[in-house]
This record gives structure tokens, sequence and C-alpha cells, in this order.
């Protein structure tokens, strides 16, 4: 099993270093103390998020009082780290700002600092509950910082407003009507920064997920004007994608539904281990010169013992006609920090444009 990201970014070694920093900045800094209240007989049980917070709780204890003064300390503290790469292991910074800054009388200093610290580690989270308290203010916070020089910044003002960013707290009125937001990402559509463009396009997907036809709107319109653009179009429609959205599809060239043969579709096991793999592989044969995407899905059982679909992507290509290919494709079942696999009939769907072509049943037995 991979090492777990709340071990890796926050364990003695890194709060350790973090009380360093502080303590040589602010000399009558309880270093031990601090240490020893963060990581008690609780901590190992703590997840991720709860470690990070842990240790945001204790900076606003062992820290003065005055907020301004604290952050001086931590403006500090946190030039010992490098800047310009986020570590997710530094999220306690952009978190103070959130947890102690939100009073109105803080608001420029609390804007300052998430611009400073989304440099060192990204404040997409901190700055959620300011857009909530104060939409409108903020959202315009996120204009000015979409025109900023410095990337990091620019790409908090598109993923700190993702609808549903993951981990982060739901922004409700946006999943009701996205129109806000896609202000701020029209400004950052033919960013230069493949940081920045990756947000943005996460962004859309969010979107598409609960108001898919704007973002088929948008792609019609964003779609073949700018390199940048397209990549973010392109990325910003894999969920409609995968589902097989009609209109996404014809946009980037795989509306065909009756462009190949399909021959020898089969599986080289009937079961598997769960830790294991299992190999599927067909012949494609096009009929005539067309755009072809090739995806497959897997059903895979839920503990619950219900079924859920995932679709996986073989590759995009364009086939001249009576062109033909032979794929083998392997799919691992080995359980990770994000998936457990369990015990079951599962089944592996082909998918052309789109389309479903045949689907093969197998068992993932347990080790």
């Amino acid at each position: 099993m991979p090492e777990l990201m709340k071990d890796r970014y926050y364990n003695y070694n890194t709060i350790h270093k973090l009380a360093m920093c502080i303590n040589s900045v602010y000399p009558t800094f309880p270093a031990d103390d601090f240490i020893a209240d963060i990581m008690d007989e609780s901590w190992d049980t703590l997840e991720l998020k709860a470690r990070m917070r842990r240790i945001t709780i204790n900076l606003g204890k062992y820290l003065p009082p005055d907020y301004e003064y604290a952050l001086s300390i931590l403006d500090k503290a946190i030039a010992h780290y490098p800047v310009g790469i986020v570590d997710s292991g530094l999220l306690y910074f952009p978190d103070f700002v959130e947890v102690y800054g939100q009073d109105e009388c803080y608001w420029d200093l609390s804007i300052a600092a998430l611009e400073r610290y989304t440099q060192y580690s990204t404040a997409e989270f901190a700055v959620r509950p300011f857009i909530i308290k104060h939409e409108a203010r903020m959202m315009a916070q996120m204009a000015a910082w979409a025109e900023n020089d410095n990337d990091h910044v620019r790409r908090l003002a598109t993923e700190g407003c993702r609808p549903a960013l993951p981990w982060g707290q739901a922004l409700t009125s946006f999943k009701k009507d996205p129109s806000p937001v896609l202000q701020i990402l029209e400004r950052l559509k033919v960013d230069t920064s493949l940081y920045v463009r990756k947000s943005v396009a996460n962004n859309l997907n969010d979107i598409s997920k609960t108001h898919p036809y704007l973002i088929v709107e948008l792609a019609k319109d964003w779609y073949g004007k700018n390199k940048h653009t397209d990549w973010i179009v392109k990325h910003g429609c894999r969920t409609l994608l995968k589902k097989g959205n009609r209109d996404v599809l014809g946009i980037f060239g795989f509306a065909d539904v009756d462009c190949v043969n399909i021959d020898n579709f089969s599986l080289d096991a009937a079961s598997v281990c769960v830790g294991g793999n299992i190999t599927f592989s067909f012949q494609i044969e096009a009929k005539k010169e067309t755009k072809i995407r090739l995806e497959y899905g897997i059903d895979y059982v839920k503990a619950n013992g219900k079924r859920s679909r995932k679709i996986f992507k073989i590759s995009e290509s364009l086939f001249k006609g009576k062109q033909k290919k032979s794929y083998s494709k392997t799919h691992s079942f080995a359980d990770t920090n994000s998936k457990r696999h369990y015990p079951g009939i599962h089944s592996i769907t082909l998918i052309v444009n789109g389309v479903e072509w045949g689907t093969l049943n197998f068992e993932v037995s347990a080790i």
C-alpha cells in the first residue's frame, strides 16, 4: 500500500521543521509544547484535513493573539520554504487565515495573506468561506487575481471558486448558478500556464456535472480559436465525453457511430484476484476514414453489492478506410489509497465514439 498522504505531509519531521522555522523568527515560541499538543495520543487516528486543522489550531494557541502580529511571524516562517512549489503539507498557512482571519476588520490583511500563501501552498480551500460570506466582494477579488502576474495566484482565482472542489466546502450558490464562475474562467481561457489551464478545465468539468448544456454551448463557442483554449475545452469536457454526450463528441470529431467493425473482443481469464490484473483484447477495422475514440467501462461491485461504472480512455486516433488495428489492454485490481476492490461479478464494456460495442463478465475474488 502506498504511503498515505496524511503521513507524508503531516508527521513529526514536518511539524518539527515548522516549529523550528517559527522559533527562528519568534524565539519565545514554545516549540516542544507546540509539537506535543499536536502529536498527542489521538494523532494517528486523524485523517489528512483533521491533522492540518490540528496544526492550525495550535498555531493559534501558541502564536500571539494579535492577528496582524501572528501573520507577520508566519510570513517570516514561510520564507524558509521554497516559493513557487505548492506543498500540500503547508496548507496550515492559508488555513490559519481561514480560521482566525474572517472578521470584517481583518479583510485586507487576510486577502493579502491568502495571495502570499497560495504561492507556497494553495489557498483554494481557505478562500471558500470568504466567498460564501461575501460572494460579490470576493468574486471581484478573484477577478483581480485572474489578472495577476503570478500563475499560482491566477490559479487561485479559478480553483478557489470551483463549485464542487474535492475536499473543499461546496459552493452551493455556484452549483445553482455558475455564471459568476464562468466570468472568471473567461478571463483565463487563453492563459499561458498549464497549471492555470488545468484548473480552468477542472472548473468547467465541475460545472458540466450540473449544467451540461452550458458547457456544451461554451465548448462550441470557445473551441477552434486558440490552442490553449482548445486544450482547456477538451479536458473540461472529459465527463461529458465519458457520458457519451453526442454534442460534445461531435465538437471533437467523434460523431460517427457506425464507423467500425469489432472482432474477437475477449478476456484472458474468467476471474481475477484482488491485487491482480486482467487483460482484454480486440481487433478493430474502420469502415471509412474517421476519428475514433476508444474507451472501456468497468462495472465495479461496491461494498453494498451494487455496481458502479467507471470509464477509462484507451485512445483517440484517425483511422483510414479499411485500416485494421489490434489492441490489448491490462487493467489492475490492486487496492490503492483511493480505490478498494470487492469480490463479485464485474463486467467490462468496450465503447467506441460513445457507443457500447459489447460487454464481458468476469469474477473478482478475494486474495
